[in-house]
């Protein structure tokens, strides 16, 4: 499967006058969404930019680093149940569960990390494919703590006096947290860890050769996307007001794959666009009974065939076609 290799060149768009008017505009936008759109819209925004934090930490772990997970959802699953246990059972405060959510989370991906160091490929597939069914079988049989097949319905988050206790208040929330993993995700891509990871993505052997610690950035690219799920997970459980173990099967893990897949590995942009079009057609043909993950499997198809550098990057091809026209 195809991916960037100019995965810098993307940030280049929030620099100088016109990025800095760009992303000017794009704030407005995200700020005067609550007042112009009905509730429900609203709601789908926040749980967009949910799926944007989970997928972009995805996207670092298989994008730029090169080490691929179907198993996400068990990651996912650990910070929703963390956060929501934190709150439920030790009345601990929503400023501390969700942290908490994404650092548990992060230590399950560490500790996956390790005995991924020794498996590429298909076999790495099959991995965490295997952690995450083992996630949700645990949630299922450990019912005095997850609530079994039954599920949780976490409370509201608050801050001190502060309820989020609506669309409106959830949508700041989702979104201000989503704008700074996101921001945080494009800074660690163009330090030097996130060179690291491109490196050993295209050449574990000559990224070694280079004095690049491979096991380290290994597990550390683990333990970052890990952390991004488990903060995603925690804010979705809240945002929806329920979770239970089918909520994160194998299916949510193909899920959030299509969505990298579709909008663009190695770019941060390409899991914005595709964690926004996969969340928006999935409520579009939610009314019809088994089809969305047909739609899924088609368009994972097409695009691998037709389109292997995404949305994002047939977006790119456009504006580079149209600054050079007629020429």
């Amino acid at each position: 499967m195809a991916v960037r290799t100019d995965y810098l060149e993307e940030f280049r768009l929030f620099k100088g006058t016109a990025g800095k008017t760009w992303f000017g505009l794009l704030l407005a936008i995200l700020l005067i969404i609550p007042a112009t759109v009905e509730s429900y819209l609203v709601f789908l925004a926040a749980l967009a930019a949910t799926h944007i934090i989970i997928a972009v930490g995805l996207n670092l772990l298989t994008g730029y680093a090169g080490q691929i997970s179907l198993g996400h959802a068990g990651f996912i699953a650990i910070g929703a149940y963390t956060s929501s246990l934190l709150m439920l059972k030790l009345n601990a405060p929503f400023a501390l569960a969700l942290p908490a959510a994404g650092l548990v989370a992060g230590l399950f991906g560490l500790v996956l990390g390790f005995p991924a160091l020794r498996l590429t490929g298909p076999y790495l597939a099959v991995a965490t494919l295997g952690f995450g069914i083992a996630v949700a079988q645990v949630l299922v049989k450990w019912e005095a703590l997850s609530g079994g097949s039954i599920g949780l319905h976490p409370p509201k988050p608050a801050f001190g006096l502060l309820s989020i206790d609506s669309d409106t208040r959830f949508y700041f929330l989702s979104i201000i947290t989503m704008l700074v993993m996101t921001i945080g995700a494009a800074n660690l891509v163009r330090s030097k860890i996130g060179r690291a990871f491109v490196a050993i993505r295209d050449s574990e052997i000559a990224a070694q050769a280079m004095g690049v610690n491979v096991p380290l950035y290994k597990t550390m690219a683990f333990a970052i996307s890990a952390l991004y799920a488990g903060i995603g997970g925690a804010l979705m459980g809240h945002l929806v007001g329920y979770i239970n173990p089918d909520s994160f099967g194998v299916a949510a893990s193909i899920y959030f794959l299509s969505m990298i897949v579709i909008g663009g590995l190695a770019s941060i942009l390409g899991s914005i666009v595709g964690s926004i079009f996969l969340t928006a057609l999935t409520h579009l043909l939610s009314g019809i009974k088994s089809l969305p993950m047909v739609i899924y499997g088609g368009l994972l198809i097409l695009v691998v065939i037709f389109e292997p550098h995404g949305l994002w990057g047939r977006w790119r091809r456009i504006r580079l076609y149209w600054r050079s026209w007629p020429f």
